[in-house]
């Protein structure tokens, strides 16, 4: 049985706006936020008050806001596919430094994917174990093999659905090339992650062997449509980041620092018909969008009414 994605807490905002007081017997809906400003720094310092949250385009009430403060359950899902062993080799040389932009009580799995996805290593907050599953289990297996990405990623949605719901927040990081066989729908993956109330992000790494096959022909090259099926669009629903580069060991730093310092915000689910696709949109509000003139918020685009209420969910 699946999860849904709203986040059905014990209590409701009832003091300072970035403290978590409630008060008992209200669902709310979780979203987690990015801010970007136009030369592609991370916006930190922001408050409730600089944020309006839109639901089927009506503004809600943020009843509860933090920022850094929440555990995090992060799936670092590697890539395996015969081009990524170089790739993998400089993650896991930055993986240390990475691990420092995580706070104590975040715990970390680790997946890999190529043709099937598996877990390598569960949910533990023994960053130094991660740390040597990455150096030892992770290296150890032998690369290669067809690219599924879409499988991948949603198995790690999957995952998530699996795990008993707790008030942290959920993400996934996928170490990639971008270039795979398409394998499932987006639609169904997105759909996945909404219910899981878990963001995709991606740390992207350019592949020149197969650059040149973006450009050819489908009567050339038929596969060329085909290995295009990469992840981009579910970030972008899911509302996670996707960094491009040519760095993998600065790149996942980075990575791992934006995943960390988003903003949480909830505000009161709706009464809507079980089930109901509805749209989120977060946005600056007045006052800061003047002060980040084109800052970029990445939030979720959407989630889905559950069928039922559940009880509290805990650390």
């Amino acid at each position: 049985m699946r999860v849904p994605l709203t986040l059905v807490l014990a209590a409701c905002l009832a003091g300072a706006q970035d403290t978590a007081t409630f008060r008992a017997g209200v669902s709310l809906v979780h979203v987690d936020a990015e801010v970007t400003a136009a030369d592609g720094r991370i916006v930190g310092g922001l408050h409730q008050d600089d944020f309006r949250v839109l639901d089927e385009g009506k503004q809600q009430s943020i009843l509860q806001f933090a920022t850094e403060d929440e555990p995090l359950d992060l799936i670092l899902l590697f890539d395996i596919s015969g081009s990524m062993r170089a790739v993998v080799q400089e993650v896991a040389a930055a993986a240390h430094e990475g691990f420092k932009e995580l706070q104590q009580g975040d715990r970390v799995c680790i997946m890999v994917f190529n043709r099937r996805s598996r877990v390598v290593a569960p949910f533990t907050e023994d960053l130094n174990a991660v740390d040597r599953t990455i150096q030892r289990d992770v290296l150890g297996i032998p690369f290669g093999g067809s690219t599924f990405i879409q499988e991948a990623v949603d198995d790690a949605a999957l995952l998530f659905l699996h795990e008993k719901r707790t008030q942290r927040r959920r993400a996934v990081l996928i170490i990639t090339d971008n270039i795979g066989v398409r394998s499932r729908r987006e639609e169904t993956v997105v759909r996945d992650f909404w219910e899981a109330d878990a963001l995709l992000s991606g740390l992207i790494v350019r592949n020149p062997k197969y650059e040149a096959l973006r450009g050819v022909s489908v009567v050339l090259a038929p596969q060329s449509l085909a290995m295009r099926a990469g992840m981009k669009g579910i970030a972008e629903k899911t509302g996670g980041d996707f960094i491009p580069s040519a760095d993998a060991g600065t790149a996942f730093q980075e990575a791992m620092r934006r995943i960390r310092s988003r903003y949480a915000l909830y505000y009161a689910l709706p009464e809507a018909k079980p089930g109901t696709r509805r749209a989120i949109r977060v946005e600056l509000a007045q006052t800061a969008a003047k002060q980040y003139p084109k800052a970029r918020v990445r939030a979720r685009t959407g989630y889905l009414v559950p069928a039922k209420a559940e009880g509290v969910p805990g650390n």
